[in-house]
């Protein structure tokens, strides 16, 4: 049952943040592996800053979300802007 929700709450997290920075890119499934990517960057980034917010759902897609906007970040830097 875990993996389900971290494909929903993935799913979610990456189109927060598609949303949210305007991303071109799009699909269910790009929004999944945008999503879980963005929770593992997010989780590293928010430990990094000792900011805990994993003890509920909102809380993990916060971190996903913002996981998933840093990368797309950087996807933009390295593509000059084409994500």
């Amino acid at each position: 049952m875990s993996w389900l929700w971290a494909l929903v709450i993935g799913g979610v997290a990456g189109w927060l943040a598609g949303a949210i920075m305007d991303s071109s890119r799009g699909g269910i499934l790009f929004n999944i592996i945008l999503g879980i990517l963005g929770g593992v960057v997010g989780t590293w980034l928010f430990g990094l800053l000792n900011i805990f917010t994993a003890d509920n759902i909102w809380g993990v897609l916060l971190t996903a979300t913002v996981g998933a906007v840093v990368i797309i970040v950087i996807a933009r830097l390295i593509t000059g802007g084409k994500v």
